[in-house]
Parts: structure tokens; sequence; C-alpha cells
């Protein structure tokens, strides 16, 4: 199942997904998907600066289900 990364703002509390720029998106359509876990693995490690950074705060992986309707993930965030 592929995985996206997932944090909050810490300006703000936001829920953003970690896109293929490293920048954090708001929308999950743009967040990089992971397909497999060394993907994953490396999504997780490049989040790792901006929270460092104080940009965003607990990035995470999650798993994301793609369907007609677009991406869903598993389990939501608080």
């Amino acid at each position: 199942m592929p995985h996206m990364v997932i944090a909050n703002t810490l300006r703000d509390g936001r829920v953003v997904f970690l896109s293929h720029d490293g920048s954090w998106a708001a929308a999950i359509a743009d967040g990089e998907l992971a397909q497999d876990e060394t993907a994953a693995s490396r999504l997780l490690a490049d989040s790792k600066s901006s929270a460092n950074s104080n940009v965003v705060i607990d990035p995470q992986l999650i798993e994301v289900n793609e369907t007609d309707h677009g991406r869903q993930p598993t389990a939501y965030r608080e």
C-alpha cells in the first residue's frame, strides 16, 4: 500500500503532506506517494529537516488508498 508523510504546521497546526519538491501541501493530492518501504523511509527522512527547522511538527508515515475519487488516508490525524 502506498505511503505519504503527514505533519502539522508549527505556525497554525494545519495538517500538511510532504510534496515531491520537499515543500508542504495542504491538499493530499499534492503529496508525494511512496510505493515501497524504501521510498517511504526516504520520504520520512526528508521530512525531518522541516521538523528540525520548526516548520512542521511530528512528521509520520500514513497509508493511502488511491481510488477513482482521489487519495484517501486509511487513518486520519488529530
